[in-house]
């Protein structure tokens, strides 16, 4: 039988955090941490599906009973294999065997890995010639239909145009991409995983969303033409949204058109390889997302505070949807022990729990690797 063994990765991303459902930009790359997956092709219309880490599996019997599985693992596998199945039938079922060693919870995007595993090893073995713009797209409505979690496109583009050594800009309205060398002589990135899960994340997540859509509904009564806040200034938000009556929408509206903007400068400081520029920007949006956008948590906080003055310490901020996971730090290579060691310490003794750190390397997006 026909077979193929893919993997797609884990993601960063340095800057431009909760701007890509806002049509924003963000400047994610792709990470050595990946999901892996063996396609092999059946000669009938099952699906077997096997999570090796989890030693569970899930049997379905064919294409017209894919639904939702109370295996929340599976769902992310279903999820993408419906997509497929709404485009064009497969020729035959297949078992798919998966494993990752992505953090899950740390905010590295360990669903969107297994989600663009599955839908670049079912395109590639079947030969079905959709473009990796589309897959990602068909990865994200799966995420939105069978985890129940409205993400933006980020965390799937991440994964599948992923490139090594590269920073990839990509504006999340036009899904136009650049790619920007990262260039990180003499520094080291350094996940810290706070351990706390993100509880919640996937509610809250949802529940930022409405809240910057109702932003732009205010908007709107005076700038009928503006569609989402990527097209909002500060200026149109002082004019249309009262800080005293609605503050909480304001505060959410002000940190992610704040956060378009820095994302953007952000660009110009990796091009004349101004790091202490950038990293002042990581600073700020780690700012904006615990005070304005209110996604962050004592734990995240702690630790950004602990580096804040830290002249080893380029830039830090917290990484993905919030309430949890990791701080994303850059750090001069020949403290980065010590500071590990310091922080380690410090953030058992004030909250009594084990710092996990996870040294990143950038590395390809999702490929065919037998």
């Amino acid at each position: 039988m026909q077979s193929i063994t893919v993997k797609a990765p884990g993601r960063i991303n340095l800057i431009g955090e909760h701007t890509d459902y806002n049509n924003g930009f963000v400047l994610p790359a792709a990470i050595q941490k990946a999901a892996t997956i063996t396609i092999t092709k059946r000669g009938d219309d099952q699906m077997h599906l096997k999570a090796l880490d989890l030693n569970d599996e899930l049997l379905i019997d064919s294409f017209a009973s894919l639904q939702k599985s109370n295996k929340q693992w599976a769902n992310y596998i279903i999820g993408v294999i419906v997509q497929f199945v709404k485009k064009q039938k497969f020729s035959t079922g297949f078992n798919i065997a998966i494993t990752s060693d992505v953090p899950i919870g740390a905010g590295l995007s360990s669903s969107a890995a297994i989600e663009c595993a599955v839908a670049y090893g079912l395109n590639e073995l079947f030969g079905l010639g959709i473009d990796k713009i589309d897959l990602a797209l068909m990865a994200q409505k799966a995420e939105h239909e069978f985890a129940g979690v409205q993400c933006g496109i980020m965390d799937q583009f991440a994964s599948l145009f992923g490139k090594k050594d590269q920073v990839v800009l990509l504006d999340c309205q036009s899904m136009e991409y650049q790619y920007f060398p990262l260039q990180l002589e003499g520094f080291t990135i350094i996940l810290l995983d706070t351990g706390v899960k993100h509880a919640l994340a996937s509610s809250e997540y949802n529940t930022r969303r409405k809240e910057c859509e109702a932003g732009v509904q205010m908007m709107q009564v005076k700038y009928p033409a503006l569609v989402s806040l990527r097209d909002a200034t500060i200026s149109i938000l002082n004019e249309t949204v009262d800080a005293n009556t609605n503050p909480l929408i304001y505060n959410r509206c002000k940190y992610v058109i704040e956060e378009i903007e820095r994302t953007l400068a952000a660009t110009e400081d990796l091009k004349s390889n101004q790091l202490l520029d950038f990293g002042k920007k990581m600073f700020a949006t780690h700012e904006g997302l615990s005070k304005l956008y209110e996604v962050s948590c004592p734990e995240l906080d702690l630790l950004v505070e602990a580096v804040k003055d830290k002249p080893a310490v380029m830039g830090a901020r917290m990484m993905g949807g919030g309430f949890g996971g990791c701080t994303i730090n850059i750090v001069a290579s020949n403290a980065a022990p010590q500071l590990i060691e310091e922080l380690t310490q410090l953030y058992e003794v004030k909250t009594g729990k084990q710092l996990q750190h996870y040294i990143v390397s950038i590395e390809e997006g999702a490929n065919v690797i037998k």
